[in-house]
Parts: C-alpha cells; sequence; structure tokens
C-alpha cells in the first residue's frame, strides 16, 4: 500500500475559486472510496490517500483545473472563468532512520563538567560524528560510557532526522511549484465548463459528457484515457 498527499488550492478567481476548490476536494474524496482507498483530512482542502496504485493513478492530476460557470453569487447570469490547482504529492516516511556504522567517528575525552572525581578516572565522554554531513553529537552526562554512547546516538538521529524533514520539505517545495505553476489561467490541464455539460482534459484533447457524475467521482474514464 501506498500514499499520496492531496493538496488543493484556490487559484484565480476570488470566492468562486475557492467554491470549486471544495468541489474538487469532494470529487478526490468520492472517486478514492469507490477505489476502496483511505481517504484521511489533514486540513483544509487537503488529504492523505492511501491504497493500491495510487501515486500512479493520480499522478496526472497534478496542475491547474479551470472552472467555467455562472456563480450562485452572480446575478447577471454572466459565466465566470475561475483556477484551482491541485498537486500529488508522495508520502515520504522519514520514521525509520538507519545509519551506516562506517559512516560515523566515535571519539571518547575526559568529562569536563561536574562528577567527582570518579569521572576523572577514564574519558567516559562519547562525542559521535555523522561524516557525511558533519553533524556532531556528545554526551558526558552518565558516569558509564556505554549510557553516554547511547544518548549520544539518540541526539545525534533526532538532529539528522531534523536536517532530513527540511531536506524533504524542501523537495516538497519545489515539486508542487513544479506541478502547480503559478495557478494562471493559461497553465490549465482540464476544464469543468458547466454551461456546455463538459469536461475537457486539453493534454489529450479531449472531452467528456456529464459533469455532474464526474464530479461525484466517476473519473475512471479520464484517468484510463490519461
Amino acid at each position: 500500500m501506498e500514499s499520496v498527499i492531496l493538496e488543493i488550492r484556490a487559484g484565480t478567481g476570488g470566492d468562486e475559486a475557492g467554491l470549486f476548490a471544495k468541489d474538487l476536494f469532494r470529487m478526490y474524496q468520492k472517486f478514492a472510496q469507490s477505489q476502496k482507498w483511505k481517504f484521511k483530512p489533514l486540513g483544509s482542502l487537503c488529504a492523505e490517500i492511501a491504497g493500491q496504485n495510487v501515486l500512479n493513478t493520480l499522478k496526472g492530476e497534478s496542475g491547474v483545473h479551470r472552472v467555467q460557470r455562472v456563480p450562485q453569487t452572480e446575478k447577471s447570469g454572466r459565466i465566470h472563468t475561475s483556477t484551482v490547482t491541485v498537486a500529488i504529492l508522495p508520502k515520504v516516511s522519514l520514521t525509520e532512520l538507519r545509519l551506516d556504522p562506517s559512516s560515523l567517528k566515535i571519539e571518547t575525552f575526559r568529562s569536563s563538567g561536574p562528577g567527582g572525581q570518579h569521572m576523572q578516572k577514564s574519558d567516559s565522554a562519547i562525542r559521535i560524528t555523522h561524516l557525511p554531513t558533519g553533524i556532531t553529537a556528545s554526551c558526558q552526562d552518565e558516569r558509564s560510557q556505554h549510557k553516554n554512547r547511547a544518548k549520544a546516538m539518540e541526539i545525534l538521529r533526532s538532529r539528522l532526522f531534523q536536517m532530513m524533514q527540511k531536506q524533504n520539505k524542501s523537495k516538497v517545495d519545489d515539486l508542487r511549484r513544479e506541478q502547480v505553476g503559478t495557478a494562471g489561467r493559461e497553465e490549465k490541464i482540464r476544464t469543468y465548463n458547466f454551461p456546455q455539460n463538459r469536461v475537457t482534459d486539453h493534454r489529450i484533447k479531449k472531452s467528456w459528457g456529464d459533469l455532474k457524475s464526474v464530479l461525484n467521482g466517476d473519473l475512471s474514464p479520464i484517468l484510463k484515457a490519461l
């Protein structure tokens, strides 16, 4: 089972873009349910989707989605054009961090803090350096060299994990920008045209009718064509 993070954001079009963003979020939730995938909302228009072949199925949904319809607040009946961005981001697990012993430099040194004469009899303090990154951690709190080593390893793992999180966030931010661009109307990958009851995917220049069914989660014909 694999997981992706779905992020939907309003683009151009003001309140109407925000309303359509909610419509798309509901559409993907309905589609996930039809595929027997797990759909876990994570916040405002953001969710984790988990199941078989999730990334390969949804990766083509990333981009700018354009909607053309008459907003409920439009009294003159004028058709508005708005955009929403969709990003499908692979979920990267950083919960497990294994360190190659050959990548570590472990040094002992004499504790400098309080501890009495017992602390001065042996070099019980430990400093561990992760050679690929230069990150270090040391501990001299315990009288036992073994305990100091274990604590230093915990600190080192935490610091490396924090570094990986920052790097991963940067990569995800770059991937998001690559997927959604500036959310301009000219960057559209798909248009949902309400007056004509039509959905058009501009990448393959193909259209489908029954817009209501699509927004209720019937995405399979479009995804198969893509």
